[in-house]
């Protein structure tokens, strides 16, 4: 019996002293939602917390709790995914004992989470299989749709960095579905069914087919967050506090995102990040690893403006302007004046700025707008003279 702080330290100290424990990289207790069909399947799974690189003494607790159910604990893979029993609640409870009367608001959340699960009827048949515990111990290829979820949430809460986690398998993993807003539905399901859906007029509105979810169906922003229309953004997208995602042509990509207050009206793909202050016009492209970046994932400096319907397949520097409809891939040639070479020279002396560069070279290269010859066509760069500043009031 646990009574005291001291009491559940000293457990947890034995657990992760024992020659079978080991911390993971992230865990938590999640619901699934299975195939209607398969229910072997699972569609979805949802975390009330994510905990990631933190709280290793609810790991020992969650882990030792699953052994004393009698669970196959193998601490030597890469995931380990095990099915919540009331054996293993009670254990937790029971050694999170101390920590119960304070577990409210913002403390002690994995408590806060175990004591609702205690409320349950795991066992009673509606709910029996539908939560699972999910532990992450080497951040390699995807296996499972539990762990999938779990680094999603990791990248969408903003406990890990975008481009930071192998997300290799995650196609593989997750199935497609039809979605009901943020309920997934089996397609063989709703395929065998569609004849007795219909004639009932119990077929469901499905408002998209993906594998993956839409973010706030998983994700509260935080309160200056602002997004317009809730297909922009996908789940594993990271959005820093202060972004505006408008409707129309704007959508962030899983693994993409911001890194502070940005305007967004065009599409951030794949792998693409964009600094602080920037502004991503209407219909501006950043593309993603697999469409024309030679493979390199972009990065769009602070306080930048990718003007209306722009692309850039390539990386953008600090307080830099990329005019309308111009397009920078990475072997775009790119012609600088003398002025202009001296001009860039001088804000980036630890760069070498030539007459002629490609879309490329300009990495790490601050202060540049991007034009286009009106007469030849020639792509160009100057030093820009433009100071990108967002409107406060809006973010």
């Amino acid at each position: 019996m646990i009574f005291t702080k001291e009491e559940f330290k000293a457990k947890v100290e034995e657990i992760q002293s024992q020659s079978w424990y080991r911390n993971p990289i992230g865990f938590g207790l999640a619901r699934v939602d299975r195939g209607q069909k398969n229910p072997e399947k699972i569609l979805q799974a949802t975390f009330p917390v994510v905990n990631w690189e933190e709280n290793y003494g609810s790991a020992a607790v969650f882990l030792n709790a699953l052994k004393e159910a009698g669970a196959a604990v193998d601490t030597t893979k890469t995931e380990l995914v095990c099915e919540v029993s009331d054996a293993f609640v009670e254990s937790c409870i029971e050694t999170f004992r101390p920590y119960i009367p304070e577990a409210k608001g913002e403390e002690h959340k994995n408590v806060q989470v175990l004591s609702q699960l205690a409320s349950l009827p795991l066992s009673s048949g509606l709910n029996a299989d539908n939560f699972k515990v999910v532990f992450i111990f080497e951040d390699a290829v995807v296996e499972s749709v539990e762990a999938a979820y779990l680094k999603l949430y990791a990248l969408s809460s903003g406990k890990a960095k975008l481009r930071s986690l192998n997300l290799n398998g995650i196609f593989g993993a997750l199935h497609n579905c039809a979605w009901t807003g943020s309920t997934p539905i089996e397609l063989d399901w709703l395929r065998e069914n569609e004849i007795a859906l219909k004639l009932s007029n119990k077929y469901p509105e499905i408002t998209m087919v993906d594998k993956f979810p839409r973010f706030l169906s998983h994700v509260i922003p935080a309160d200056n967050t602002r997004i317009l229309e809730t297909s922009k953004v996908r789940f594993g997208a990271q959005l820093a506090a202060g972004t505006t995602v408008m409707p129309g042509a704007a959508y962030i990509n899983f693994n993409a995102g911001t890194e502070g207050v940005v305007m967004v009206e065009g599409r951030i793909s794949s792998s693409a990040v964009v600094g602080a202050g920037s502004d991503v016009g209407g219909g501006a492209s950043i593309l993603g690893v697999l469409s024309g970046t030679d493979g390199v994932p972009v990065s769009i400096g602070e306080n930048t403006l990718l003007g209306a319907n722009s692309c850039t397949g390539t990386a953008i520097g600090d307080g830099c302007i990329l005019d309308a409809g111009v397009t920078i891939l990475p072997g775009t040639k790119i012609t600088l004046s003398e002025k202009a070479v001296a001009a860039i020279q001088e804000i980036n002396p630890d760069k070498e700025i030539k007459p002629l560069m490609r879309g490329m070279d300009f990495l790490g290269v601050n202060g540049v707008h991007f034009r286009q010859n009106s007469v030849n066509g020639q792509i160009i760069a100057m030093r820009s003279t433009r100071e990108i500043k967002l409107n406060a009031d809006l973010h």
